[in-house]
C-alpha cells in the first residue's frame, strides 16, 4: 500500500491527530442509507471511552455469528486498505450516537467520502478528527471507478484547500467544511481545546471587563 499521511501527534495538547493533506489507497463501500447500527451495533455502547470500538465496526456485517469473516464484506478484503473509506450516499443516518464515528476512527479510517451524510454523524466526526467530504454524485462514482481499476489507487484529501483529488487521472473536486471545524481539524482541536487555545484572549477580556 502506498500512503502518505501528514499529521502531528501530540496526546498531551490535543485532542486528536492533526489533518492538513492525506494521500491514501481507499476502502471502497458504495452502499447507500448505512445507519450507525450498522457502523457500530447498539450492544457495544457500553464503553464510556473511544479505544476498542474498532474491533466491532460494521460487526453484522464483518462475521459471522460464529464470529468467522464474511468473505464478501469488503473489510474482510486484503485487497483493499488505506485510511479512507468511500460510502454511498446518506452515510451515518438512523440514531445520533456518537460511538459510530469513534468506532470509525478507532479502526483507522481519518477521511469518510461521500455525496451526502446524515447531519449529526457529520458533526460527530469532526468533532473526533474524522474529515467527512461530500462530494458530488458524478465524482463519487470516478473514485469508484478508480479504485476497482486499481484498488490502490490514490486519493488525496487537501483540508486547506478543500480540493478532494484522483491521482491516477488528475481529477480534482472541491468540498465544503465550516471554518470553525476546518481551523479545528487542521490544529487537532476539540472544542475544548480551542477554547484551552484561547485562554490568554479570555483572561485579557475578562481583566478588561473589571475595569
Amino acid at each position: 500500500m502506498i500512503e502518505k499521511y501528514f499529521y502531528s501527534k501530540n496526546k498531551n495538547i490535543m485532542a486528536y491527530d492533526k489533518f492538513t493533506v492525506l494521500q491514501s489507497s481507499a476502502v471502497p463501500m458504495p452502499i447507500e442509507n448505512v445507519d450507525t447500527d450498522q457502523i457500530i451495533p447498539a450492544r457495544f455502547l457500553k464503553a464510556t471511552t473511544r479505544e476498542g470500538f474498532g474491533d466491532n465496526l460494521f460487526r453484522d456485517w464483518r462475521y459471522n455469528n460464529d464470529n468467522s469473516p464474511k468473505q464478501d464484506f469488503v473489510l474482510n478484503n486484503p485487497t483493499y486498505s488505506g485510511k479512507i473509506l468511500v460510502a454511498g450516499r446518506n452515510f451515518g443516518s438512523g440514531s445520533s450516537r456518537e460511538h459510530a464515528a469513534w468506532a470509525i476512527y478507532d479502526y483507522g479510517f481519518r477521511c469518510v467520502i461521500s455525496s451526502f451524510f446524515a447531519d449529526i454523524f457529520k458533526g460527530n466526526a469532526l468533532n473526533i478528527g474524522i474529515l467527512p467530504v461530500t462530494v458530488s454524485p458524478e465524482f463519487l462514482h470516478k473514485i469508484f471507478t478508480a479504485i476497482e481499476a486499481d484498488a490502490k489507487a490514490i486519493i488525496e484529501v487537501n483540508l486547506p484547500e478543500q480540493t478532494v483529488t484522483i491521482a491516477t487521472t488528475g481529477e480534482k473536486e472541491s468540498f465544503t467544511i465550516n471554518g470553525y471545524k476546518k481551523n479545528n481539524m487542521i490544529n487537532g482541536f476539540d472544542d475544548i481545546d480551542y477554547l484551552q487555545s484561547m485562554k490568554g484572549e479570555i483572561a485579557a477580556f475578562a481583566e478588561k471587563s473589571l475595569y
